[in-house]
């Protein structure tokens, strides 16, 4: 068994750790359970253990190490050779924003055990310690942002014996999904810049890396740049990497070969050639895109071609994004866990994809991390120790925000139990800040990160912060709420400062039933959350907000996702679809309409002149507004589980169509089976086609206000036009 196996390290950057083994008998089974901290690739006998790439993933390494099993009885021969590479990852990379030094380690370590079953029932372990020797690799250099370097001059040396060494984290079997290669992508084009540098176009902003196939001469170098977009005059463009380098740089050995990174990833969709032997040609390349194996659900698709693009966008933002964790962006020195995007995205995440198990991990990431008051890191696992903003509203909240939307989605109650003390954590982590005991006022968050309600080119939007933390305060109590009145808890204590909590929002922040603060964020935060003192009025002014600016939104990562819920909470659909099909700066279509294969950071990532927002933090591949897809979902099509119930027991369908789509097709596979919803505009009347699974019940409204309750089966309904 691995825990009775010694880590083992080398002082070289990327060792070959060699163990040879000796069969004594005819195996019945052989089981290799590994990790590493940093990024480990397997061999036994020349072949790859497993399809996990970037294996064990990435998790606070100083107190949890996810390890795998696999079984390898096939592998087996008589006289075998385990073979295990290891690279820096995660763990040995200087992770977060401009950190001096790793916070885990400055090597890779790694730990094995090989527990054979013989068929005579005899039983036998082969574990890593002192006596597995050390080689030297064909990896010269690895690093999560910097990228990795191969020669393959280099001559196999045998180093010595590992080196043990103790290390203390808790080894635990995997939890989440494994990281693997997903989609092939093969060039749109290759083609030489204004400047004359060659560059290849894989047509589609991703996850990866590319493998090369070339011909050439021993000691013949490719060097390989990545990067997101072209500039104004279309050349290749990387400022917006910032300090990462994101180089890959391949030295040959002979005449052909195949190269791709073993320990690193990049997000890109172009790639420079700084160093090439020849011309290049499109078939000398392969992207390989990677993410967290989980199953698609949901689905969607429509008569607005730019809509379409739009979902397609948001898909690649999340599976380019939800590699072993929910990050920021996959390409720049960054690549965090930000909880805020998390949080943003949660109920869309759920919708697209079975994420029930990739964020049963990253929770419990999420839990090693809180702090004994309750806080929430802004970023899992916590890299950032010394950024000040260390605990902000709409960011520690994903700690009530994920496990809620996870048990709504797939309705096990265990999220809930695993995650109820954090929950309740977090809450009185808000409750016992400050001096006012029912409000977050004074400390510092991020408040509408990148909103446009403030001069141009600031990243802080104008709704108070103070506004923002306070209600997210009060929907996180509500959150705690619901989910300790699942489990059987005793929740009268929260029941009653959730009321104080509305109660004191309304003295402090509320004028004549309207919020102060006049801005869109928080009139939607108040309607979305259920806040409003009057809620009529408040949507009025919100109305009002979008008139004054244009008949556009200002909002920014905290009020987008709540915007349109908010109008279409008040009656304003129509509304709500007009800011989602606008095609003019700033809306969602505005990059689908700039060439954007993935969702920006910014509204204006590139400018109608063709100018950047900046170089400092202009991420092309950016998930967090693609959560407006939950609003496509729940209100365009109209499905949403009921609100006593969860994994889609229990359904509500309430289409609102548009003629301006003609159609929306819209499914997602549930726990139960397929919940679908077809609407489209027929010369007289609209057509509804809607699929229940069975044993699940569905409450439908159409938009002639006539209602139905539905069981399992495929139904058909018409209404006239709206």
């Amino acid at each position: 068994m691995i825990n009775q196996a010694k880590w083992i390290r080398a002082d070289i950057a990327c060792p070959l750790f060699e163990k040879k083994i000796s069969i004594k008998n005819k195996i019945k089974s052989a089981v290799l359970q590994i990790t590493a901290k940093g990024i480990y690739e397997c061999l036994i006998n020349g072949v790859r253990v497993g399809d996990f790439v970037l294996a064990p993933g990435w998790t606070d390494y100083n107190d949890h190490i996810q390890y795998q099993e696999y079984d390898v009885t096939s592998l087996m021969e008589n006289n075998s050779v385990i073979e295990v590479k290891c690279g820096a990852g995660w763990a040995a990379t200087i992770m977060g924003l401009d950190e001096e030094f790793s916070i885990w380690t400055d090597h890779p370590s790694c730990i094995f055990s090989l527990d054979i079953e013989y068929e005579n029932g005899e039983k036998e372990s082969f574990l890593s310690d002192s006596g597995v020797l050390v080689y030297t690799s064909d990896v010269v250099e690895t690093d999560i942002y910097n990228g990795e370097t191969i020669d393959r001059t280099i001559e196999r040396v045998c180093c010595g014996n590992a080196c043990e060494e103790e290390i203390t984290a808790t080894l635990v079997p995997q939890i989440g999904e494994l990281i693997k290669e997903q989609e092939h992508i093969f060039p749109a084009s290759v083609f030489k810049t204004p400047k004359g540098e060659w560059v290849v176009d894989f047509g589609q902003n991703m996850t990866g890396y590319v493998k090369v196939r070339v011909k050439g001469k021993r000691g013949d170098r490719i060097r390989i740049s990545h990067g997101e977009v072209l500039d104004s005059d279309g050349n290749f463009y990387n400022e917006n990497m910032r300090a990462a380098k994101c180089e890959a740089l391949y030295i040959m050995g002979g005449e052909y070969e195949e190269f791709k990174p073993t320990f690193t990833f990049y997000g890109f969709r172009y790639i420079r050639l700084d160093e090439f032997p020849g011309i290049p040609r499109i078939e000398n390349f392969e992207a390989i895109e990677v993410h967290s194996d989980m199953k698609r659900t949901g689905s969607f698709v429509c008569g607005h071609e730019g809509l379409n693009r739009l979902y397609s966008n948001i898909i690649w933002g999340q599976k380019d994004n939800f590699l072993d964790i929910p990050t920021d962006c996959p390409q720049r020195d960054e690549r965090l866990g930000w909880t805020g995007d998390a949080q943003i995205f949660m109920r869309t995440a759920a919708i697209n994809y079975d994420v029930e198990k990739f964020f049963d991990k990253w929770l419990y990431d999420m839990r090693v991390e809180q702090r004994p008051n309750g806080a929430i890191p802004t970023v899992v696992p916590d890299c950032i120790h010394r950024l000040t903003h260390l605990y902000a509203a709409g960011w520690g909240d994903s700690s009530t925000v994920c496990p809620w939307e996870v048990y709504k989605a797939y309705g096990n109650e265990r999220i809930l139990k695993d995650n109820f003390e954090c929950m309740r954590g977090w809450v009185e982590y808000m409750h016992n800040f400050g001096d006012e005991e029912y409000l977050w006022l004074g400390d510092g968050h991020y408040g509408d990160w990148c909103a446009l309600d403030n001069k141009d080119g600031d990243k802080r939007g104008t709704t108070d912060d103070d506004l923002i933390a306070s209600c997210f305060f009060a929907y996180s109590t509500s959150l705690l709420v619901k989910a300790g009145d699942i489990l059987g808890k005793d929740m009268t204590e929260y029941k009653a400062m959730y009321k104080k909590i509305r109660s004191a929002i309304w003295d402090y922040f509320m004028e004549d039933g309207v919020p102060k603060c006049k801005t869109q964020t928080a009139c939607s935060l108040l309607i979305n959350f259920d806040l409003c003192q009057d809620k009529q009025k408040t949507a009025e002014l919100l109305l009002k907000l979008i008139r004054d600016n244009g008949n556009h939104l200002t909002t920014g990562f905290v009020g987008t996702p709540h915007l349109l819920h908010a109008l279409s909470k008040t009656g304003n659909t129509k509304t709500a679809y007009d800011l989602l099909l606008r095609e003019q700066y700033p809306s969602w279509l505005y990059s689908v309409n700039h060439g954007a294969t993935t969702i920006w950071e910014h509204w204006d990532g590139i400018k109608e002149d063709g100018s950047m927002w900046d170089a400092e933090m202009n991420s092309f591949n950016h998930y967090a507004y693609g959560a407006v897809f939950d609003w496509i979902f729940g209100v365009c099509a109209g499905i949403n589980v009921k609100d006593d119930s969860a994994g889609y027991k229990g359904i509500t369908i309430e289409p609102n169509p548009d003629e301006r789509l003609g159609f929306a097709d819209t499914s997602i596979d549930t726990r139960q089976g397929k919940v679908r919803v077809l609407w489209r505009y027929m010369e007289e009347f609209i057509r509804y086609e809607i699929e229940i699974p069975n044993g699940t019940t569905a409450d439908l409204t159409l938009p002639d206000l006539k209602k139905y309750q539905l069981t399992g089966g495929k139904y058909i309904f018409y209404t006239g036009k709206v």
